[in-house]
């Protein structure tokens, strides 16, 4: 394992896995440029890990075996996708340069974090990542930050989703977070209501596809508003088979956004995929704390939506009928798609991706005096930073 130049660590258990398995498609191709190896933690995560991609799994539960492990490699960067306390051990090595990639792009609170002082750099997507952390830090090096896109966006898979007459609707919920000033959810105050406004329309297909930590949750209320939007989807389908109403609880959305025709969900990094990917889409955002002002300020991407609280149950029927007729947001949500990610075309942020996290490995090296074994390599049409 001497040829390792990056590391892509992670520290948690399998209910968190889905922030890594997102980018393991990237980490696969930047591993043609620099070679990569990702370290975890925990066993059961690195078991489900290495059922999923060829790329070395390598496994350190205590702070001595990852000593010992990093001690071994020839890696020069390693990468973070969450901000788990047992980053810290990692960050102890000061042989690496420490690059925070996140898990997403959303306006939660929870993506400016003080956590981000640590890194050597932090990969953003754009401007409003820029600004999110720069408003919201005291005393932040926003030399720091690095506008990369979503390189997460960038590799297509196929669609889970079958081709349709109908319209599809995605009702797509977050999860509840881990405190309340973290909980965007609407499954538990709208989702029945969401489901059954969905359910309201001529020729639409609905599918359900909550977060994957709603599946696990032990949060009554979220449990069983989850049971019971699925007991609503799959009597619809028992009812009309040939509507195709869906309930996805595991699995890849970016695979599901494809063959939908408008989204109803949170604040949440699906929001701004969808965005992303799907400009020409209408979008739904749930505002769960009634604070349209708060909203506005800090999601930029709710003044391109159309926004719903509990107060609007009996409109939300008429008012997606009137969505899926008249998408009179589009414009607004051409000029928000630039704010997230500057003009960053869908294909281009995997490959701003791979050349900056090359450049930083080769930084590295500079910095040590070391001479790399095997030569790295830069995308095609890439450049070397200044």
């Amino acid at each position: 394992m001497n040829d390792v130049a990056v590391i892509a660590y992670f520290a948690d258990d399998p209910s968190r896995l889905y922030q890594l398995q997102q980018w393991v498609p990237v980490l696969e191709v930047l591993d043609r440029s620099a070679p990569v190896a990702l370290v975890l933690r925990d066993p059961d995560s690195a078991a489900q890990l290495r059922e999923r991609t060829a790329l070395p799994v390598l496994v350190a539960p205590s702070f001595p075996e990852l000593t010992a492990l990093y001690a071994g490699l020839d890696a020069g960067v390693a990468l973070y996708c969450n901000n788990s306390m047992l980053n810290f051990q990692s960050l102890l090595d000061s042989r690496l340069l420490h690059v925070h990639i996140n898990h997403g792009e959303s306006d939660k609170g929870s993506m400016a974090s003080n956590n981000a002082k640590a890194y050597d750099r932090v990969l953003v997507a754009g401007e409003a990542a820029v600004q999110r952390y720069v408003e919201q830090l005291l005393e932040l090096d926003a030399t720091r930050l690095v506008r990369i896109g979503r390189p997460q966006l960038d590799l297509r898979e196929e669609p889970i989703l079958a081709p349709s007459p109908r319209r599809t609707v995605l009702y797509a919920p977050t999860w509840e977070g881990d405190a309340d000033y973290n909980n965007y959810s609407s499954l538990d105050t709208l989702g029945v209501d969401v489901v059954e406004a969905v359910l309201a329309q001529r020729d639409v297909r609905l599918v359900y596809k909550p977060h994957p930590k709603i599946v696990t949750s032990a949060t009554p209320a979220i449990r069983d508003a989850h049971r019971a939007v699925t007991a609503l989807v799959e009597d619809a389908a028992r009812r009309d088979p040939d509507a195709g109403h869906r309930a996805i609880p595991v699995g890849d959305i970016l695979r599901v956004m494809p063959r939908c025709d408008a989204i109803v969900t949170d604040v949440s990094s699906v929001g701004l995929d969808w965005l992303y990917l799907r400009t020409d889409a209408p979008l739904l955002i749930t505002d769960r704390h009634h604070d349209a002002e708060r909203l506005r300020a800090e999601v930029p991407v709710s003044r391109c939506a159309d926004v719903i609280t509990t107060d609007d149950r009996d409109r939300l029927a008429a008012l997606l009928a009137a969505r899926l007729d008249h998408d009179e947001h589009h414009l607004a949500r051409v000029a928000m798609r630039h704010h997230y990610f500057d003009d960053v075309a869908v294909g281009e942020s995997t490959t701003r991706f791979v050349d900056v996290v090359v450049g930083l490995v080769e930084h590295r090296d500079r910095l040590l005096g070391h001479e790399r074994r095997s030569p790295l390599t830069r995308p095609r049409g890439s450049a070397a930073p200044a």
